[in-house]
């Protein structure tokens, strides 16, 4: 079976062609679950964030064509499945389950809370892409790995040949300068 190119899968997904939905999870849908698993823990879950993405993607192409179409479907489904996450967690619902490697990251954010530190989301994440083009190539495979793809630290840490804890211990350092460059811009 031919692997069809993302230009290819985009437009039989404008064309509302279910077998661009198929194509999509071929090529995709791999990367997604595993991202997912890491996510929630279970694999029926990550298979229905999957399947969620698939659907929120065929309901929103057209109008939209995005330009990294991996990019979208990573998102939509990292989306959904911390949405799912956050849900199963709740306190009134039994939660009290470790927090989300995002929320590690929340110090290093504004609230979302206060109006004056709502802020341009655009020139927030080129702060943030800034901010990690200054960071060595080793610790910002470690950043992305556990605050894009939410992988726990004992797989990074086997990712890049290291210790789990000098994994912990680079990340913090990282998050501490996040928010000192953060702050330094005025986001913070």
């Amino acid at each position: 079976m031919k692997i069809l190119t993302d230009t290819d899968i985009l437009d039989l997904l404008n064309a509302k062609d279910q077998s661009g939905l198929t194509a999509l999870s071929d090529k995709y849908g791999a990367l997604c679950q595993k991202m997912c698993m890491q996510i929630l823990g279970s694999r029926e879950d990550a298979e229905e964030c999957l399947n969620d993405a698939l659907l929120k993607i065929w309901e929103s192409i057209p109008p939209n064509r995005p330009e990294n179409l991996s990019g979208y479907l990573v998102t939509v489904c990292r989306r959904l499945a911390i949405d799912r996450r956050r849900g199963a967690l709740r306190e009134k619902r039994g939660g009290g389950m470790p927090e989300l490697p995002l929320d590690e990251l929340s110090a290093c954010l504004a609230s979302p809370d206060r109006p004056e530190d709502v802020f341009d989301g655009r020139a927030l994440t080129d702060a943030v892409n800034r901010f990690l083009d200054t960071l060595p190539a080793e610790t910002r495979v470690m950043f992305i790995l556990r605050y894009w793809y939410c992988l726990p630290v004992s797989e990074i840490a086997a990712e890049v040949g290291g210790g789990a804890s000098r994994v912990k211990m680079t990340l913090m350092r990282t998050r501490k300068k996040l928010r000192a460059c953060l702050e330094q811009e005025g986001y913070l």
